[in-house]
């Protein structure tokens, strides 16, 4: 059975940092481009950031660039997204999924391997909430 299993969530104070990892059972990760999501209470649910199969390409949203940073453990089957500089716009349910495609789209289309309908595995999320 193909599973994805998200941890590290909780609670912090703003400028806090988390490590959220993205734990995959059933079938081996690197294969497959990893993106994590979040959906806040009321909103959508937006692309947060992406890595390629090998984990030398990443994609972040505007808002996180230069705060969090996307990493893979092939060898661990996990990925990990380190948020750091936190703030309550960040709050959110925070989700892994795994893409099976060959495709990684660079240069100006960076952002469409950040499409949800692309991705074919989702965790079951973990709760991420910054507030003092």
């Amino acid at each position: 059975q193909l599973q994805l299993v998200e941890s590290g969530g909780e609670l912090v104070q703003p400028g806090g940092s988390l490590r959220l990892s993205c734990a995959a059972s059933g079938f081996a990760l690197d294969y497959y481009t990893i993106g994590w999501f979040r959906q806040a209470p009321g909103k959508e649910r937006e692309g947060v950031s992406c890595i390629s199969r090998g984990g030398g390409s990443t994609y972040y949203r505007d808002s996180v660039a230069g705060r969090f940073t996307i990493s893979r453990d092939n060898a661990k089957n996990t990925v990990y997204l380190q948020m750091n500089n936190l703030n309550p716009d960040d709050t959110a349910v925070y989700y892994c999924a795994a893409q099976d495609s060959s495709s990684w789209y660079g240069g100006l289309y960076l952002y469409r391997n950040l499409v949800d309908s692309s991705y074919n595995y989702w965790g079951q999320g973990t709760q991420v909430t910054v507030s003092s």
